[in-house]
């Protein structure tokens, strides 16, 4: 990285460390354990923290955590990981899978939004994901890149809606407008993947729940 182009991306870790930690110290005050990673080594190594070397892991859909490589990096440890989007998987074992993952003990998922004052955003398609994060008897481990702050609920959907789901149905291949327009039109197609919606208000009752916030554009 040449000196001019080393000034500007100094400002730019800056800004991400001090909104990431505004929104961390906000998602505290509603009962989530959060920290501030400025890097994704710094995410891994607390997240390998949070996850002890014995406990099995849940991953649902997120791109966020293969960015990060962790599906990898808790199988190199010694973790037993389950996540449906394994290619070996046949059809009929799939709803297997997903059970796994929310019966595992930590699930560990990306998030769709995250608002200035601690309110997690998503949308599901087939609801797993979102299950998984209003209700568990499991560690909860929720990873969110600095990208996916918005000012509140309202801009968060509309995060969702027009800058999440339209590269998703074109990575799951779905024939939705949104697919080839790249804007969401709040369509009636069959394969819609806009179907279940979690807004996060505070930490669920008796949750052991952790946010943490990445520095980097993270995910879709």
């Amino acid at each position: 990285m040449n000196q001019e182009r080393a000034k500007w991306q100094a400002v730019r870790d800056d800004y991400a460390e001090n909104l990431g930690k505004s929104v961390v110290a906000r998602l505290e005050t509603k009962g989530f354990k959060a920290r501030y990673a400025a890097t994704s080594e710094e995410a891994r190594q607390i997240l390998f923290f949070l996850i002890p070397e014995e406990a099995s892991v849940g991953i649902p859909g997120s791109v966020t955590l293969r960015e990060l490589g962790l599906i990898e990096a808790l199988h190199k440890r010694g973790n037993t990981v389950y996540q449906h989007w394994d290619a070996a998987l046949n059809p009929e074992e799939k709803p297997r899978r997903l059970q796994e993952e929310l019966s595992s003990d930590i699930f560990l998922t990306g998030s769709n939004a995250v608002t200035l004052d601690g309110t997690i955003v998503n949308i599901d398609g087939t609801g797993n994901r979102v299950a998984g994060m209003a209700w568990g008897a499991n560690r909860l481990i929720i990873v969110v890149g600095v990208n996916k702050i918005c000012r509140d609920v309202e801009s968060a959907l509309a995060r969702v809606r027009d800058a999440a789901t339209p590269p998703n149905t074109q990575r799951l291949n779905m024939a939705t407008p949104c697919a080839t327009t790249g804007y969401c039109s709040d369509c009636n197609s069959p394969q819609r993947v806009c179907r279940a919606v979690l807004i996060l208000e505070r930490c669920p009752f008796g949750r052991d729940a952790h946010v943490i916030i990445v520095g980097e554009s993270l995910g879709f």
